[in-house]
């Protein structure tokens, strides 16, 4: 009884913290990103007005183009909120659709492999592995300068397994556990059965999931 009280304390955390990340990030996008691009749009919208020339077509279609790209990022970030709905279904999705944005937003490229069927996990489990995910990507994103990702996703011998690689600086792993929530990552996975191990060198750091398909997937 008191396993399971703690195991849903740290559901409903988890479910809080990515809402939380969800709105860290948007906050952060609209200002450093869409309110630069619209900005710009202003002080060439004002440059127009104040000059005595009349418009030219080409000068048109840069501003079209600026208003364009703001709204394409605003569709990003819609998605994202929608973000909860999509875990409903298929938390790989939701991975997917997070490398896609860091790529259109922050201008960082990421390599995806996917073999083997994706297993049916229940939404407890995927909430932790997506969440745990998040936070490797998080870290990855402000410490480690890395402009390249590969998340690899491989599914045999009964064993789920979900890898993110960097290729930035390195870390002391026995040196940053808490100042990268390593810990807390383990402690999750440990709560639906997984293991979870960092490596980390001067050519980067690997992040590894193994999450056996043969527990019980209810909770």
């Amino acid at each position: 009884m008191e396993s399971e009280l703690y195991f849903q304390s740290e559901l409903i955390k988890t479910r809080i913290e990515i809402k939380d990340q969800t709105l860290s990030e948007i906050s952060k996008e609209l200002h450093d990103n869409i309110g630069q691009i619209i900005s710009v749009g202003i002080m060439q919208l004002n440059m127009y007005l104040n000059s005595e020339k009349p418009i030219q077509a080409n000068e048109l279609s840069d501003l079209k183009e600026i208003l364009a790209k703001s709204l394409d990022e605003i569709r990003i970030l819609s998605r994202i909120i929608n973000k909860d709905n999509l875990l409903q279904s298929n938390f790989i999705e939701a991975i997917q659709q997070d490398l896609e944005r860091i790529k259109k937003l922050k201008n960082i490229q990421y390599k995806y492999n996917l073999k083997g069927e994706i297993p049916k996990i229940n939404q407890e489990h995927d909430l932790f592995i997506y969440r745990i995910f998040q936070e490797a990507l998080h870290n990855s994103l402000k410490h480690s300068h890395s402009d390249l990702f590969e998340v690899n996703i491989k599914t045999a011998n009964n064993i789920f397994c979900l890898e993110m690689k960097d290729f930035g600086v390195g870390y002391d792993v026995s040196q940053v556990n808490a100042g990268l929530g390593l810990n807390n990552m383990k402690l999750r996975a440990k709560l639906i059965g997984a293991q979870l191990t960092m490596n980390s060198s001067s050519k980067g750091t690997t992040v590894t999931l193994e999450y056996p398909l043969t527990i019980t997937n209810e909770t």
